[in-house]
């Protein structure tokens, strides 16, 4: 069974200097568009990061600070990269937590406004972690019958994440292969932003998810603490999360309207009868 595609969707994985969101960065990039027609649109980049990339991260993916060091900014790939995954949605390998909250900040950071809110994302390693229980190499050996070759390199690691897909929709019947089915089955829970500060609960409303105020809703904490919004700003969070707490609070301070569509088709009634 193929994927169902209603538009494109961009494969990608990210090699970078740590596993900071607020703080590491992109050292290669991957992206794998899929159209719906089954057209395939592929680029792979190296990055200089501006920051040194640290022994640890050189010893996973081979990425020295001498190899970019002569490689484009990613402000300067920012609209290359945004061009290539603009009406898309996205998927990945661990992409629900770290390629995609990532990505955004990097983005953002190039003056670039990244937003989920017309996007699915599909997350290929819970759907493997859900049924399997094992990490990308073991999932291609699983799935595809291969050895993943070049481990670690953002264009293998971006391949076999697609191929895994496509052998997961085959396996499995009760996972769907629209991306809606796909998004939904590998989401473990509904966030407000990528990295979890601000999640949903059971009335679709954003909670803290951590600190003195975990559980609590953001506008009951913000009308109760309103410097605790300017707190967060200033602090050591991601800038998605940032973004998302200033929406909450721009949202706030808009009047509301109360009335329900009967009440303001009676105060019309109403309106026309007293003339």
């Amino acid at each position: 069974m193929n994927l169902k595609l209603t538009k494109p969707i961009v494969f990608f994985d990210l090699e970078t200097t740590g596993v900071n969101i607020g703080n590491d960065r992109i050292v290669e990039i991957s992206i794998l568009k899929v159209f719906p027609n089954g057209n395939k649109e592929s680029k792979t980049w190296l990055v200089n990061p501006e920051i040194e990339i640290p022994q640890g991260a050189t010893d996973v993916h081979g990425i020295t600070n001498e190899k970019v060091v002569t490689e484009p900014t990613f402000k300067e790939l920012a609209p290359k990269v945004n061009e290539m995954i603009a009406g898309c949605d996205l998927a990945g390998f661990n992409s629900n937590r770290f390629d995609i909250p990532l990505l955004a900040e990097e983005l953002m950071r190039a003056g670039i406004d990244f937003d989920m809110k017309n996007r699915k994302a599909i997350d290929v390693q819970v759907i493997f972690h859900k049924k399997e229980q094992r990490t990308l190499g073991a999932g291609y050996q699983f799935y595809c019958g291969k050895e993943l070759e070049g481990a670690h390199g953002a264009e293998a690691d971006t391949n076999a994440t697609y191929e895994i897909l496509l052998a997961q929709v085959a396996k499995y019947d009760d996972i769907g292969n629209s991306v809606d089915e796909l998004s939904e089955f590998s989401t473990h829970g509904k966030r407000a932003d990528f990295a979890g500060f601000i999640l949903m609960n059971e009335d679709d409303q954003e909670i803290f998810s951590f600190g003195k105020y975990k559980g609590r809703t953001v506008e009951e904490v913000l009308k109760e603490n309103p410097g605790y919004h300017n707190w967060i700003q200033n602090a050591d969070f991601p800038l998605y999360t940032k973004k998302v707490l200033k929406e909450i609070k721009e949202r706030m301070s808009k009047p509301k309207n109360t009335m329900t569509d009967a009440e303001k088709l009676q105060a019309l009634q109403q309106k026309f009868n007293l003339r």
